[in-house]
C-alpha cells in the first residue's frame, strides 16, 4: 500500500485510538484501575462474576485487550483482578492470551502509523538496528519481557518500529510474560494480603526473572563458545606466545595495524614478502597521482590560450616522466620503511608467511606464535579469462610503471576509477587511447550526471570512449593486437600496441595457508569477516582489500584500527567497524568525489531525498582559475537539512568533499554549514553556496510575506 493511500487509514486509526483513550478517561476507567478500588469492590465483583461467569470472562478479556492495545495504565491491577475473580488457572490463561493479543495490537498499530515514515526519514540509521533485530531481536525481547522493570507498553510500541516479525513478537511475548503473569495472578488470589501492587514482586523474584531473561543470551554465548571450540579442535594452543600480534602484509592496513599495536606497547611482528607500503605506495595511489600531475601540466600548457598566454611549448620525454614517478615513490617510501617501523618497536620480518595453526605463522622455515593474527594481504589486479589474452603482452596497474616508451595506440579495458585516471593520463601524453567499458557508462558506481561530465571531457580531449562493449577475445597482430568486442549485436575491433587491463582487483587470499587451515572465504575470494573484523577463527582478524567491501587505502586504514584494537583487547572489549560515512574520489580531470548516498542509489532503493545542486561555473575562484565546470550535489532528508550523501564534480573535488564528510560524521546540517565563514575566494565556498541553494528552497514564504508588509508599512505605504 502506498504512503498516500495509507495516510487516511493511519489518521483513522489514530482517531479511533484517541477516542478510546478519551472515553476511558471521561468514563473514569483509568481512575478505577487501581488496587484500592479493586479491594473495595472485590466482594461485589466476585458475586457478579459467579452469577454471570461467561459474560464476565468475555468482558474481562475484551477489556484487558483494549487496555493493553491502547496502552492505558492499569494492566498490572487487571492481572491481580484476574486472579481474584477467576482463580489461578483460569486467570493465567485469560491474562496470558489477552495481554499478548493486546500487546500485538499495540505493536501493529505503532508499525502501521509510524514505521513507514521513520524508515523513509531514517532508513540508513535503521538498517543496522534492523539487522541486529533480525539477528537477536527474539533474545532481547524475551529478556525485556521477563524483567518487570521495563514498561511493557513501551516495549510494545518500540518493537513495532523495528523489523521484528509479528509472529516472533507474539510467541516471544506470550512466553516471556508468562512468569510475571503467573506471579501477579497468584498474588491476586491472595488479594487481601496485598497493600501495594509493588508488593507482588520481591527483590528476589525480580532477580530470578532477570536471570531467566538473560539465560537465552547466555545460552547463545555458550553456543558460540562451543562453536569456537569446535573450530579450534585439532589445534593445540601454545602456553606462551612470541608476540601479542602478528600482522601479515605491510600495505596500508598492515602498517596501521602494526603501528597501533606498537603504540600501545604490544609486541608486534609485521611480515611482508615483497615491498613495504603495498600497492598504494608502489603501484597505486602514489605513482598514479604523480603521473596525473605531470599529465595535467601538459594539458594546461596546450591550453595556455585559455589563461591568456598565446602559446606555451612543452617538450617532454616520457621516460623522464616515469623516472620522476619513481623518484616520488622513493621520496615517500621512508614513511613506510622497515627502518621506521623497527624504530617504532615493530619486529619487521621479510619473507613468505604461511599459517600453520590459528596461533602460529611460519616464515621461510621460522615458526612464530601470537595470541592474535591480522591478515592484511591486500589485492592484485584482476586478469580476466579472455580468449587470446595469453598470446599478447598486457599491462596492469602493477606493471605499467616499468614503461619507458609511450604507447602509440593504447586500449584500456575497464571504465572504473583506475581505467579512467590512466586513460586520461596517457591521452594527455600523446597516446591514441580507446577506453572500453562493458557497462552502459563510465564510472558505474557514480551518478549518471557525474559520469557524463567525465565522458564529455574525455571526448573533448580526443579519447575514444566505447561503452556498452563486451570484450570477446584478443587477437595477436604483429607487435600488437586487436581487442574484439560485441556492441549492439555485432563485433567491433580496436587495434593496440599496448593493452592495459583495469578491471578491478582480486583479493590476495591464496598461497599462505588460509584454505588449509579452514578460514572461510567468500565466493569472490575475499576473506569473510564479521562486524568485529574476525574470521571464523575469533583470534584471526582481517582488514583491507583482502576482505573489502571497499577497496580504498583510507578504508583499509580505517578497518585496521578496529582490527588491531579488537585483536589486542579481545575478549574484554570490542568495537564494530563503522562504514556509515565512507568517502572516495576518482582523480580524473574533472575529479569526481562521493560520500554517502547517491541520487541514483536513492532512486533504485526507493529512498525519498531532496537533491540540491550548485553549479561550480558560478563560483568566483573557479572562474578565476579557469576551472569553472562541474557541480556540488547534496542529498538531504525531505524537509530536513541533514546530509545523506554528496557528489562533487570539478577541480579539487576530493579536497572539497572533506567538509561534507565531517558534517555527515558529526551530524552538522546545511544550516550550520551555511553559517560557517569560508575564506574568499576559495573553491571551498562551493559547499557553502550549495547549502545556500537548499536554504533558499526552504525559505519561510509566509514569514517573508509578512516581512514585506512590515517594511512597506515602515516606508509609509
Amino acid at each position: 500500500m502506498s504512503a498516500n493511500k495509507s495516510l487516511p487509514l493511519r489518521l483513522l486509526l489514530i482517531a479511533v485510538l484517541a477516542v478510546i483513550a478519551l472515553a476511558a478517561w471521561r468514563l473514569g476507567l483509568v481512575d478505577q484501575l487501581n488496587l484500592e478500588t479493586l479491594k473495595a469492590r472485590h466482594a461485589d465483583l466476585s458475586a457478579w462474576t459467579q452469577a454471570h461467569l461467561g459474560l464476565a470472562f468475555t468482558g474481562f478479556f475484551v477489556l484487558y485487550v483494549v487496555v493493553t492495545a491502547v496502552s492505558i495504565p492499569g494492566a498490572a491491577v487487571l492481572t491481580l483482578a484476574a486472579g481474584a475473580l477467576f482463580g489461578l488457572l483460569a486467570g493465567i490463561v485469560l491474562v496470558s492470551f489477552a495481554s499478548t493479543l493486546g500487546a500485538t495490537l499495540a505493536f501493529l498499530s505503532a508499525r502501521f502509523v509510524l514505521r513507514d515514515s521513520l524508515e523513509t526519514r531514517y532508513r540508513e540509521r535503521l538498517q543496522s538496528i534492523n539487522a541486529g533485530v533480525k539477528r537477536d531481536g527474539g533474545f532481547y525481547l524475551f529478556t525485556l519481557r521477563l524483567v518487570p522493570l521495563f514498561p511493557f507498553f513501551l516495549i510494545n510500541l518500540l518493537s513495532g518500529l523495528t523489523a521484528l516479525p509479528t509472529r516472533t513478537f507474539y510467541w516471544v511475548s506470550q512466553l516471556g510474560m508468562l512468569p510475571g503473569t503467573i506471579a501477579y495472578v497468584f498474588a491476586g488470589t491472595q488479594l487481601a494480603q496485598i497493600q501495594n501492587a509493588r508488593d507482588v514482586l520481591s527483590p528476589g523474584l525480580i532477580s530470578a526473572f532477570v536471570l531467566l531473561g538473560i539465560l537465552p543470551l547466555l545460552m547463545r554465548n555458550m553456543v558460540q563458545w562451543m562453536q569456537a571450540r569446535k573450530i579450534y579442535a585439532g589445534h593445540r594452543k601454545p602456553r606462551r606466545f612470541d608476540y601479542n600480534l602478528i600482522v601479515i602484509g605491510a600495505g596500508s592496513a598492515g602498517l596501521v595495524s602494526a603501528y597501533i599495536g606498537s603504540a600501545v606497547k604490544a609486541r608486534v611482528a609485521l611480515i611482508e614478502k615483497h615491498k613495504m607500503g603495498g600497492d598504494c605506495l608502489n603501484t597505486g595511489c602514489v605513482p598514479s597521482k604523480a603521473l596525473i600531475r605531470s599529465a595535467r601540466l601538459l594539458a594546461e600548457a596546450r591550453n595556455s590560450a585559455h589563461y591568456g598566454i598565446a602559446r606555451m611549448d612543452a617538450q617532454f620525454d616520457f621516460a623522464q616522466v616515469m623516472d620522476r614517478v619513481a623518484n616520488v615513490v622513493r621520496k615517500v617510501a621512508p614513511h613506510d620503511s622497515v627502518a621506521r617501523y623497527r624504530e617504532l618497536g615493530v619486529d619487521v620480518i621479510q619473507g613468505n608467511a604461511r599459517l600453520v595453526s590459528p596461533w602460529q605463522v611460519e616464515v621461510d622455515g621460522r615458526r612464530l606464535s601470537a595470541r592474535s593474527i591480522i591478515i592484511a594481504s591486500g589485492a592484485q589486479p584482476l586478469v580476466p579469462g579472455i580468449p587470446g589474452l595469453d598470446q599478447v603482452p598486457y599491462l596492469t596497474s602493477d606493471s605499467l610503471w616499468n614503461l619507458r616508451t609511450l604507447p602509440k595506440q593504447l586500449v584500456v579495458l575497464g571504465g572504473g576509477p583506475i581505467g579512467c585516471e590512466l586513460t586520461q593520463c596517457f591521452a594527455r601524453f600523446g597516446s591514441e587511447v580507446t577506453l572500453v567499458e562493458m557497462a552502459a557508462r563510465l564510472l558505474p558506481r557514480e551518478d549518471a550526471d557525474a559520469a557524463e561530465e567525465v565522458r564529455a571531457r574525455f571526448v573533448g580531449e580526443g579519447i575514444t570512449v566505447a561503452t556498452a562493449h563486451k570484450a570477446l577475445r584478443v587477437e595477436h597482430d604483429g607487435s600488437g593486437g586487436r581487442l574484439i568486442c560485441e556492441h549492439d549485436g555485432r563485433e567491433v575491433s580496436f587495434a593496440f600496441d599496448q593493452l592495459l587491463l583495469a578491471l578491478g582487483r582480486r583479493a590476495n587470499s591464496a598461497g599462505f595457508g588460509l584454505q588449509e587451515l579452514g578460514v572461510t572465504l567468500r565466493g569472490n575470494g575475499t576473506i569473510e569477516a564479521d562486524a568485529l573484523l574476525r574470521t571464523n577463527f575469533p583470534n584471526i582478524h582481517v582488514c583491507g582489500d583482502v576482505t573489502g567491501p571497499f577497496q580504498f587505502t583510507h578504508v583499509a586504514a580505517h578497518q585496521a584500527w578496529y582490527a588491531a584494537v579488537n585483536a589486542l583487547l579481545a575478549p574484554w572489549w570490542s568495537f564494530k567497524v563503522d562504514y556509515r560515512v565512507i568517502p572516495w574520489a576518482t582523480f580524473t580531470d574533472p575529479e569526481v568525489a562521493r560520500v554517502g548516498l547517491s541520487e541514483d542509489e536513492a532512486a533504485q532503493r526507493g529512498i525519498a531525498v531532496e537533491v540540491t545542486r550548485y553549479g561550480i561555473d558560478d563560483l568566483d575562484r573557479a572562474i578565476a582559475d579557469g576551472s569553472d565546470s562541474g557541480f556540488v550535489k547534496l542529498l538531504t532528508a525531505p524537509g530536513k537539512d541533514r546530509i545523506l550523501g554528496a557528489t562533487i564534480v570539478g577541480a579539487h573535488a576530493g579536497d572539497l568533499l572533506a567538509e561534507i564528510v565531517l558534517a555527515m560524521k558529526h551530524g552538522i546540517g546545511l544550516n550550520q554549514l551555511l553559517g560557517t565563514i569560508h575564506t574568499y575566494p576559495t573553491m571551498s565556498e562551493a559547499n557553502k553556496f550549495a547549502a545556500g541553494v537548499w536554504k533558499r528552497a526552504h525559505a519561510p514564504q509566509r514569514a517573508l510575506r509578512l516581512a514585506e508588509r512590515f517594511f512597506r508599512w515602515r516606508r509609509g505605504g
